[in-house]
Protein backbone atom coordinates (compact mmCIF):
# COMPACT_ATOMS: atom_id res chain seq x y z
CA UNK A 1 0.00 0.00 0.00
CA UNK A 2 1.30 3.52 -1.13
CA UNK A 3 2.52 5.67 2.08
CA UNK A 4 0.37 8.36 2.14
CA UNK A 5 -3.13 6.05 1.74
CA UNK A 6 -1.42 3.82 4.30
CA UNK A 7 -1.50 7.22 6.46
CA UNK A 8 -4.79 7.95 5.39
CA UNK A 9 -5.90 4.33 6.50
CA UNK A 10 -4.52 4.42 10.14
CA UNK A 11 -5.48 8.06 11.06
CA UNK A 12 -9.31 7.33 10.07
CA UNK A 13 -9.18 4.61 12.42
CA UNK A 14 -8.71 7.23 15.30
CA UNK A 15 -12.17 8.16 14.40
CA UNK A 16 -12.07 11.37 13.34
CA UNK A 17 -14.57 13.43 11.06
CA UNK A 18 -13.63 13.06 7.48
CA UNK A 19 -12.48 16.77 7.29
CA UNK A 20 -10.21 16.72 10.30
CA UNK A 21 -8.80 13.62 9.06
CA UNK A 22 -8.00 15.10 5.25
CA UNK A 23 -6.54 18.18 7.67
CA UNK A 24 -4.35 15.90 9.62
CA UNK A 25 -2.70 14.20 6.95
CA UNK A 26 -2.32 16.78 4.67
CA UNK A 27 -0.38 19.08 7.57
CA UNK A 28 1.19 15.64 7.88
CA UNK A 29 2.63 15.20 4.51
CA UNK A 30 3.15 19.56 4.81
CA UNK A 31 5.89 19.11 7.59
CA UNK A 32 7.70 16.29 5.87
CA UNK A 33 8.44 18.73 3.34
CA UNK A 34 9.02 21.42 5.68
CA UNK A 35 11.64 19.33 7.70
CA UNK A 36 13.42 18.36 4.72
CA UNK A 37 14.02 22.01 3.37
CA UNK A 38 14.73 23.71 6.71
CA UNK A 39 17.30 21.03 6.89
CA UNK A 40 18.26 20.66 3.50
CA UNK A 41 21.92 20.38 3.42
CA UNK A 42 22.07 17.24 6.08
CA UNK A 43 18.44 15.86 4.67
CA UNK A 44 18.16 16.79 0.93
CA UNK A 45 18.21 12.52 0.08
CA UNK A 46 14.41 12.89 1.38
CA UNK A 47 13.34 15.41 -1.01
CA UNK A 48 11.97 13.02 -3.61
CA UNK A 49 10.23 10.60 -1.09
CA UNK A 50 8.54 13.09 0.97
CA UNK A 51 7.52 14.74 -2.87
CA UNK A 52 5.90 11.27 -3.56
CA UNK A 53 4.46 10.92 -0.60
CA UNK A 54 2.60 13.91 -0.67
CA UNK A 55 1.72 13.19 -4.64
CA UNK A 56 0.30 9.77 -3.58
CA UNK A 57 -1.52 11.62 -0.60
CA UNK A 58 -3.04 13.92 -3.70
CA UNK A 59 -3.54 11.06 -5.94
CA UNK A 60 -5.68 9.93 -3.09
CA UNK A 61 -7.64 13.43 -2.15
CA UNK A 62 -8.13 14.48 -6.06
CA UNK A 63 -10.04 10.64 -6.50
CA UNK A 64 -12.23 11.27 -3.53
CA UNK A 65 -13.06 14.38 -4.31
CA UNK A 66 -13.81 14.31 -8.15
CA UNK A 67 -15.80 10.87 -7.58
CA UNK A 68 -19.47 11.70 -9.24
CA UNK A 69 -20.70 10.39 -5.74
CA UNK A 70 -19.22 13.50 -3.80
CA UNK A 71 -21.47 15.66 -2.73
CA UNK A 72 -19.40 18.82 -3.00
CA UNK A 73 -20.26 21.14 -5.57
CA UNK A 74 -18.46 21.71 -9.21
CA UNK A 75 -17.02 24.24 -9.05
CA UNK A 76 -15.11 23.21 -5.56
CA UNK A 77 -14.58 19.84 -7.51
CA UNK A 78 -12.98 21.68 -10.17
CA UNK A 79 -10.76 23.60 -7.78
CA UNK A 80 -9.30 20.56 -6.03
CA UNK A 81 -8.18 18.84 -9.69
CA UNK A 82 -6.83 22.37 -10.61
CA UNK A 83 -4.48 22.58 -7.65
CA UNK A 84 -3.82 18.20 -7.97
CA UNK A 85 -2.89 18.66 -11.43
CA UNK A 86 -0.17 21.87 -10.23
CA UNK A 87 0.93 19.68 -7.50
CA UNK A 88 1.87 16.82 -10.21
CA UNK A 89 3.90 18.99 -12.57
CA UNK A 90 5.54 20.79 -9.71
CA UNK A 91 6.48 17.26 -8.29
CA UNK A 92 7.80 16.34 -11.78
CA UNK A 93 9.80 19.25 -11.60
CA UNK A 94 11.02 19.27 -8.33
CA UNK A 95 12.05 15.19 -9.05
CA UNK A 96 13.54 15.99 -11.99
CA UNK A 97 15.65 19.30 -10.68
CA UNK A 98 15.76 19.39 -6.94
CA UNK A 99 14.95 23.18 -6.05
CA UNK A 100 13.90 23.47 -2.26
CA UNK A 101 13.19 26.97 -2.95
CA UNK A 102 10.34 25.76 -5.32
CA UNK A 103 8.67 23.38 -3.14
CA UNK A 104 7.33 25.49 -0.75
CA UNK A 105 4.39 26.06 -2.96
CA UNK A 106 3.70 22.40 -2.02
CA UNK A 107 3.88 23.21 1.82
CA UNK A 108 1.43 26.24 1.09
CA UNK A 109 -1.00 25.03 -0.82
CA UNK A 110 -0.94 21.78 1.81
CA UNK A 111 -1.71 23.76 5.11
CA UNK A 112 -4.28 26.34 2.83
CA UNK A 113 -6.34 23.55 2.06
CA UNK A 114 -6.08 22.06 5.60
CA UNK A 115 -7.24 25.02 7.19
CA UNK A 116 -10.04 25.36 4.96
CA UNK A 117 -11.06 21.64 5.92
CA UNK A 118 -10.93 22.35 9.53
CA UNK A 119 -12.49 25.60 9.20
CA UNK A 120 -15.63 23.99 7.12
CA UNK A 121 -15.20 20.89 9.98
CA UNK A 122 -15.77 23.69 12.56
CA UNK A 123 -18.51 25.46 10.81
CA UNK A 124 -20.38 21.72 10.38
Amino acid sequence: MHSAAKAYGVVSQAGLPPRELEAHVLLKAAARIQQVLDEWDVRKAEFEPVLLNNRKLWTVLVSSVTEESNPLPRPIKQNVANLAIFIFKRTLELTQEPDPRRADVLVQINRNIAEGLRARAEAA
